[in-house]
């Protein structure tokens, strides 16, 4: 195939796609909208491109040099979001740690990523003090504090963050540079072996903002989100840039909340006393906010969320609709950057009746502008869109992680055929809605036949006794394997609820054609939490362990 190539003229600019050119475009449209931390501070998107410049100043006394990595361990903070510039605008490596890391996975982060310096909160401090011997890369450390604290202690700070920012020059000169240079790099926590690093680029994070402002601002659905918005993240800045809204709502203009530490009092107060008009968060932070005995004397219509991370249950769609929250589905993983669907609610279904749209604001959604979705048989084949055939759901996008950081053969299985393959089983429908049915780790294998244990979830969880409910697949000498459901009670419903009376639940469903006789859990156990991995998702590992 031939085609034409355009020739640039000599002394054409070719504007390289680049994080500090989001930044231009809200210092002169809302140059007096505010960006608030905690109860803590509060200041204008001017003093915010200059305390950029200040970072970046601060840093380059320190010695960061382009290429370098720095990284950070914080709360969701408005240091952070100096971090999600200032770092990789002058041509450095942001590294957001997974603060919830153990320290063994931390120090083979750390080393692997070859970080140079590290911003850490004092709350952190013990632990990376834990692994400071074991430092291979690190030559600066920098204190993060809510108070006027003198940086002390056996890690030899190099400084605190503002008194360090206060002698720094807000004057810095960011230059241009490759778009394909690497912004960000971040470490998954697999169900197995060590940690694995992703990396994204600059051109890959831009196209992402504007891909997932596409997806969020232009369809008219049931949440739109523009400018006017007021924003608080409730998925940790570390995991995935809190799944890119940051840049976002800093390219938008919007008013930015953001809460430190999550506490439910904390939340719910900021949400009402900033009027927080759009969040995103696992299922765990909203059923944590659900049952919080605050909410009931709360107004949070117009409070629009999306879910991630984890499946939507019924059950707590509902229950978040009742309370006045706009509730829905986002899907991505870390290695997407992380945002590939939303479940938006098409213009012609906006009329139906709450179960209808309760069904389609839990499937996994709709593909965001610039992103392939597929599913593929065993072989690799696309099967049909009839919202019945199952297979394994893979990608393409303009901003999908490119591969494991020094791990070519990981690489490779990622992108197996050149799609990206996200392990997780799904169908799309004659609308084009994914719905993730599975895991592929997770589905349960009995008798010959699958079962989606996110299926059987979601039916317990409309129970009106379960808070919380995880299913998995245990050994059985006869089926191979069984469903066990370990459930979390309402308050209220505790020991007044029975497996009996879960099992019978499920049987309605079966008498409807909604779920097989073999998908009703042999097991019931009533736990008073569900295990949780260091992101807040349930952890069927350890629920596996613990009943093998």
């Amino acid at each position: 195939m031939t085609t034409r190539l355009i020739t640039p003229t000599k002394s054409a600019y070719s504007y390289p796609l680049l994080i500090k050119q989001m930044l231009s475009t809200p210092l002169i449209y809302s140059p007096d909208q505010e960006i608030i931390y905690r109860d803590i501070s509060r200041y204008d998107y001017k003093t915010f491109g200059k305390r950029v410049g200040q970072l970046a100043s601060m840093l380059r006394d320190q010695g960061v040099k382009p290429g370098d990595t720095v990284a950070v361990m914080d709360w969701d903070s408005n240091r952070y979001l100096e971090c999600f510039f200032a770092v990789p605008m002058m041509g450095a490596v942001l590294h957001t740690i997974n603060i919830r890391l153990t320290a063994e996975q931390l120090i083979y982060t750390i080393n692997h990523a070859e970080d140079h310096v590290i911003l850490v909160n004092e709350d952190f401090v013990p632990l990376l003090e834990s692994v400071k011997d074991r430092f291979e890369t690190v030559r600066k450390v920098i204190l993060l504090t809510d108070k006027k604290a003198a940086p002390v202690g056996p890690l030899g700070f190099s400084g605190e963050y503002e008194a360090l920012m206060e002698k720094a020059s807000p004057e810095y000169e960011f230059p241009d540079f490759d778009e394909n240079t690497m912004a960000t790099t971040f470490y998954t926590t697999g169900t197995t072996g060590l940690p694995k690093g992703v990396f994204f680029s600059h051109r890959q994070i831009v196209l992402h903002t504007y891909g997932v402002m596409s997806g969020l601002c232009a369809y008219a659905s049931q949440a739109n989100v523009t400018s006017a918005d007021v924003y608080m993240p409730m998925t940790p800045m570390f995991h995935v840039h809190a799944w890119g809204m940051p840049y976002l709502m800093t390219l938008l203009g919007a008013r930015q909340v953001y809460p430190g530490r999550y506490e439910p009092e904390m939340l719910l107060k900021l949400i009402v006393g900033e009027k927080v008009t759009f969040s995103h968060c696992v299922p765990t932070i909203m059923n944590m906010l659900v049952t919080s005995p605050s909410i009931k004397s709360l107004d949070l219509r117009g409070w629009k969320v999306i879910i991630g991370g984890s499946a939507l249950s019924k059950g707590l769609c509902r229950e978040a609709l009742k309370n006045g929250i706009n509730l829905y589905t986002g899907y991505g993983m870390s290695e997407t950057c992380p945002i590939l669907s939303l479940a938006n609610i098409k213009p012609h279904m906006l009329e139906w009746g709450e179960d209808e749209q309760v069904e389609i604001r839990c499937k996994t959604g709709l593909p965001v502008p610039y992103v392939q979705l597929e599913i593929v048989d065993l072989y690799g084949n696309p099967v049909a869109h009839d919202g019945q055939t199952a297979g394994e759901v893979v990608t393409r996008a303009p901003w999908l992680t490119q591969g494991y950081v020094k791990d070519g053969q990981k690489s490779e299985e990622l992108w197996a055929d050149g799609w990206l393959h996200t392990g997780d089983i799904g169908v799309i429908d004659q609308e084009g809605y994914l719905k993730i049915t599975d895991r592929l780790k997770d589905v349960i294998k009995t008798g010959g036949e699958w079962l989606s244990s996110l299926e059987i979830e979601d039916i317990i969880s409309q129970h009106e006794a379960v808070s919380e409910v995880a299913v998995v697949g245990i050994a059985d000498e006869k089926w191979g394997e069984r469903p066990l459901a370990m459930v979390v009670l309402k308050t209220s419903y505790r020991d007044k609820v029975s497996a009996a009376d879960i099992q019978e639940f499920c049987m309605t469903f079966v008498e409807r054609g909604l779920l097989p006789k073999y998908g009703v859990p042999t097991k019931i156990v009533f736990n008073n939490e569900i295990p949780k991995t260091s992101v807040g998702k349930i952890s069927k590992k350890d629920i596996r362990a613990d009943y093998k």
